[in-house]
């Protein structure tokens, strides 16, 4: 299948997944692969929690990516991404995408990066020895997504 999307809570092999991917499309001279940490910032974060509404999210992030899929003429496209508690370290989400020419390839990933910090319905909170706070996009995200 040339567009999977997957919103789990389970931990996901980020080599498994990059394993062949790609490779039995004809004409794909280019993979991308992005893999996001949960990152600790302040040196004070227990963890992360993200909240979705299933089916609501999955359906959103399959129309972006299917966007995507016909914008860049991608031959795959994978998006995996993670709700739930997640430690500091842990892989939150991964983008990969495969096309014939690598400006394709990297410019579908950003924008579907870009898609996924600020717009992809999912709510995050840090918990830590303060506390807990809501996560929001920032100013920079919002401008990463007026390029596209």
């Amino acid at each position: 299948m040339a567009v999977r999307v997957r919103v789990q809570a389970e931990p996901f092999d980020y080599g498994a997944e990059c394993a062949g991917f790609g490779a039995g499309g004809r004409g794909v001279g280019a993979v991308v692969t992005f893999l996001g940490i949960v990152r600790d910032d302040s040196g004070q974060l227990a963890r992360m929690e993200i909240e979705h509404y299933p089916g609501m999210t999955e359906k959103a992030i399959a129309a972006i990516a299917e966007e995507a899929h016909v914008r860049w003429s991608l031959a795959e496209l994978l998006v995996i991404h993670r709700y739930g508690p997640l430690a500091p370290g842990e892989a939150i989400m991964m983008v990969a995408t495969a096309a014939r020419h690598r400006v394709a390839a990297f410019e579908a990933a950003e924008f579907l990066m870009d898609y996924l910090k600020s717009r992809a319905p999912f709510w995050k909170k840090e918990i830590g020895a303060d506390g807990a706070t809501w996560v929001a996009a920032t100013e920079e995200d919002e401008e990463a997504l007026t390029r596209w």
